[in-house]
């Protein structure tokens, strides 16, 4: 279980006067600070799958990274089945697989052997790692480039080797941002089967998305975030009852309600 409760960041900013007039505008920025997650909480067990929505801008990727320890919150606690992300980084390293926007990849090595090199990092014996690897390569049909230099591989053959290379020690928790973005729609739905293939397992999956029928299709939960705020986290069914029919008009109406 992930339980994420009144996070906050904040990043100096370096030079305010080359802001854009939007972002000055923006009530986050408060004097040399740029206040990007202010209050965000919510929850997802293990075997569920939580969409995590909102604008750009909105602090989700930032939201992510401080799930994964790859950012340090300035407040609030991360639990991840009972382990303190802040009091335990390297142990909670050791339950999540985490997917950034950068693929992360080496390009001069193949899709294989980048999936070992993770494997070696997480301390995983040389076996274990070829097993894993076969099993990543039916969930993801990597079959026909695997053993290619990951500088050849398409948007799509990168992604869904990254994907692998996240999940290559069998984490507790997946976290995803935007793991659809740039792919075609074989290779989207490759990607959507292995997140139901994750929470079959028990696995709990948090991803972000702009693609509103991924959370139809995917979805246990849904959390939106607005200018750093959670402005919405229940199920998917109390998210679809907002508008009945239109997920748009469901999650536009939680933009509304957030800013009041």
């Amino acid at each position: 279980m992930i339980e994420i409760s009144q996070l906050k960041k904040k990043f100096v900013v370096a030079n305010p006067k080359k802001l854009s007039e939007q972002e000055r505008l923006d009530p986050r920025l408060q004097g040399k600070f740029f206040h990007s997650v202010r209050h965000v909480s919510f929850s997802c067990q293990g075997g569920e799958v939580l969409g995590l929505l909102g604008p750009n801008g909105a602090g989700k990727t930032t939201t992510l990274r401080m799930l994964s320890t790859a950012l340090k919150p300035d407040d609030g606690r991360v639990m991840i089945n009972g382990v303190d992300v802040l009091a335990q980084p390297v142990l909670v390293r050791k339950k999540i697989g985490f997917l950034s926007g950068n693929t992360g990849l080496y390009g001069r090595l193949s899709g294989r052997e980048n999936m070992a090199y993770f494997g070696q990092l997480h301390g995983m014996q040389k076996q274990a790692i070829v097993k894993r690897i076969d099993e990543l390569c039916e969930l993801l049909d990597l079959h026909s480039f695997l053993d290619r230099r990951c500088e050849t591989y398409s948007t799509g053959m990168k992604q869904k080797t990254a994907i692998a290379r996240s999940v290559i020690h069998s984490p507790e928790v997946v976290i995803l941002d935007e793991p659809t973005t740039g792919l075609d729609i074989m290779a989207s739905q490759t990607v959507m089967e292995f997140i139901r293939q994750m929470k079959s397992q028990g696995v709990g999956v948090i991803f972000s998305t702009h693609h509103l029928d991924e959370v139809a299709q995917l979805c246990d939960r849904v959390a939106v975030i607005n200018e750093g705020r959670t402005v919405f986290d229940d199920t998917l069914a109390v998210f679809c009852a907002l508008a009945p029919g239109s997920l748009s008009q469901a999650f536009l109406s939680t933009l509304a309600q957030g800013g009041q």
